[in-house]
């Protein structure tokens, strides 16, 4: 048996080799799948009075407020010295901030760069941002970057061994069509991270953001609810009376 064993993660080493990317055990990202067609995605920015949410705490009181139970959260897209989303914003199909296309330095301008979009049928997708059309369906949407898996393929630019280490999220959409949001747990650099979207199935995935990055997920034991942030993504249900 521990022949066995003992092959098992030689070839596992000998795979991580040949692919050019670190081999990751699933402990190491927090991961979180959600089903469109049963729980209620949203993305959140400002609170009735105008007030950026800011952090998880203050979406999770406002929600309990409204009485809700917050399910999942984790910070969105990038953000602004004001906490205004950095690029394309669109809740509840209005477009609070328009798309950017400027071209700049940073992670958010390493082109392609892309957006997650949610349609009025509860249908989620990431494309680049070249690609985006909004033809009023767009429920919601944040645009952000880069892009970690474009069709398929992880993003170009990104270096096999890089020492660029951080902790990371992002947002894919898995072959059913469920969401799946992915922290890493530890420092990590972007080839990695993106060959472990690849690894779950996904076509497209897109970066969020780094060191910053928090996410709330009880179902999965994992508590995080401080952090100044612009956009949050948040899955909510009802109290039962």
């Amino acid at each position: 048996m521990k022949i066995k064993i003992g092959l098992l993660v030689l070839i596992i080493m000998l795979l991580g080799l040949f692919i050019g990317a670190k081999v990751y055990a699933d402990d190491s990202f927090l991961v979180y799948k959600a089903d469109l067609q049963k729980q209620d995605l949203k993305l959140y920015w400002k609170n009735n009075k105008d007030e950026n949410f800011g952090s998880i705490q203050n979406l999770k009181l406002w929600i309990e407020k409204n009485k809700m139970t917050l399910k999942f959260a984790m910070n969105g897209g990038m953000y602004k010295k004001d906490n205004s989303p950095q690029g394309l914003y669109i809740e509840k199909q209005k477009v609070l901030v328009a798309l950017d296309t400027l071209k700049a330095s940073g992670n958010f301008y390493l082109k392609p760069n892309g957006v997650f979009y949610l349609t009025t049928k509860r249908i989620a997708g990431i494309c680049k941002t070249e690609d985006f059309r909004n033809d009023g369906k767009i429920e919601y949407a944040t645009q952000s970057g880069p892009m970690l898996v474009i069709d398929g393929k992880i993003h170009p630019d990104f270096t096999k061994g890089s020492s660029n280490l951080n902790i990371r999220n992002g947002v894919g959409i898995l072959p059913d069509g469920k969401v799946v949001f992915v922290l890493s747990k530890k420092e990590i650099n972007f080839y990695d991270f993106a060959s472990y979207f690849k690894s779950l199935g996904c076509n497209n995935a897109l970066y969020l953001d780094g060191f910053v990055s928090r996410a709330y997920a009880p179902s999965e034991n994992w508590i995080q609810t401080d952090g100044n942030f612009g956009v949050l993504f948040a899955i909510t249900e009802k109290k039962n009376n």
